[in-house]
């Protein structure tokens, strides 16, 4: 009985401080409380309420037929975008449901043709019009409706199969990939136009078959830098790039205690060895790791969700394709920076227990969340020559007939006519 005693000794102790101070514990609880349920049932609720409020317009780009012009003039584009960024109150985000207004771009392959499409909110159709044709004055800008509209509401079923994905990066958000300005053939000096992969294969689709690219774009704020600045000097050597937790200094302590008590008395060395200067202590790739990493956390940045689906009828249903996809993709993998890969828990792939049945259920929710241009799941952050480097037109050196082009150069009108 009197270990019992002794067992129950410190719960009552407790149990009376709770007696006396319920008055400061419980506000403190409950407040925490209510602040999970208000983040996963009411603010999630106000976030789709005002989703639903949105106005969209969806838009096709129609590059121009002989563009001489490379990526660069898309970054211009991207960094138009990113002005729409704006800070939201606490009000606006957790009682209105805001948040940060979101851009969807779209290379597509439709049964062998290849289409650029934007969606925006229609407030920012002028701000997506006048970015495009600042840069590209002769392409076609054409309101059209969703393309998805086209398709099966609900995919796979008897007719039609789905293969997709979301896209990852392997290395920290701040490594960069492979961009633009690293296209470039070492002999003549010409620019190898990386989307012209992506022309290429769409023109091989079958008709009934379809490869759909997206990228979701949500602009940040240029305090996204501050954390991943931490990349920057880890990698110089200013900090060291192991973090340990409290866990770890108990353990520590505890193995170290009896050498301390028993031991003999060790002062620490105050002998300070010198180092080489940074120049020295980086390897060549290091170097360039480095100074690519800084260029890019130089840049405005989007959180960016990307994903892929090949959607086709049975008959003629190629896995090849999927595998053709990849391959192109792989022409961004810097694999001393960073690269781009299938995000596992999105593949619509399953294994043992009961594999049909979950494929099909990754199928249609990766499905649903193209068609609703949906963030949820894997996210990652691009830079505007990152994005540039991914989603831009085509030069006029790619010959690919599933690319519509604008045959003719469009010209104003003078501006002396008589108006009657």
């Amino acid at each position: 009985m009197e270990i019992l005693t002794d067992f129950w000794k410190p719960y009552s102790v407790i149990g009376k401080a709770l007696i006396q101070f319920w008055w400061i514990v419980f506000p403190v609880m409950l407040f925490y409380l209510f602040k999970i349920l208000w983040m996963d049932f009411v603010s999630l609720y106000s976030r789709f309420s005002w989703l639903k409020s949105l106005k969209w317009t969806y838009l096709e780009i129609i590059p121009p037929k002989d563009l001489e012009k490379g990526p660069q003039p898309m970054e211009a584009i991207f960094q138009g975008m990113s002005g729409v960024l704006k800070t939201l109150s606490v009000f606006e985000t957790h009682l209105l449901g805001k948040f940060t207004d979101r851009f969807s771009l779209e290379l597509v392959g439709l049964g062998g043709e290849a289409h650029y499409y934007i969606r925006t909110q229609t407030k920012y159709r002028n701000l997506i019009e006048s970015q495009i044709y600042a840069q590209y004055p002769d392409a076609e800008i054409i309101e059209v409706e969703d393309y998805t509209k086209n398709f099966p509401k609900v995919v796979p079923n008897k007719k039609w199969n789905l293969w997709g994905t979301d896209v990852k990066l392997t290395d920290p958000d701040p490594y960069p990939i492979k961009t633009y300005d690293k296209f470039e053939e070492s002999i003549t000096g010409e620019t190898i136009d990386p989307v012209g992969a992506f022309v290429e294969l769409f023109n091989t689709l079958p008709p009934g078959q379809n490869i759909w690219i997206q990228w979701i774009l949500c602009p940040l704020m240029e305090t996204w830098r501050v954390d991943e600045m931490k990349e920057v000097q880890k990698l110089a050597g200013r900090i060291n790039g192991e973090t340990r937790g409290i866990l770890s200094d108990l353990t520590d302590v505890i193995t170290h205690i009896f050498q301390g008590m028993f031991g003999p008395v060790e002062f620490p060395k105050t002998e300070k060895k010198e180092e080489a200067p940074l120049e020295f202590r980086l390897t060549p790739v290091e170097k360039e790791k480095l100074k690519a990493l800084e260029e890019n956390l130089g840049k405005n940045a989007f959180r960016t969700k990307m994903r892929v689906i090949y959607i086709g009828r049975k008959e003629g249903f190629d896995s090849a394709n999927v595998s053709a996809l990849f391959g192109a993709i792989k022409q961004f993998h810097d694999l001393n920076s960073n690269s781009l890969a299938p995000d596992n828990q999105s593949k619509t792939y399953a294994l043992y227990v009961a594999p049909d049945a979950r494929v099909a259920y990754r199928q249609r929710k990766i499905y649903r969340r193209y068609r609703d241009r949906d963030m949820d799941g894997y996210k990652m952050v691009l830079s505007t020559t990152e994005l540039a480097t991914l989603f831009h037109f085509p030069n006029m050196n790619i010959k690919a007939p599933s690319l519509t082009r604008v045959e003719s150069k469009k010209g104003s009108a003078p501006f002396n006519l008589p108006v009657k």
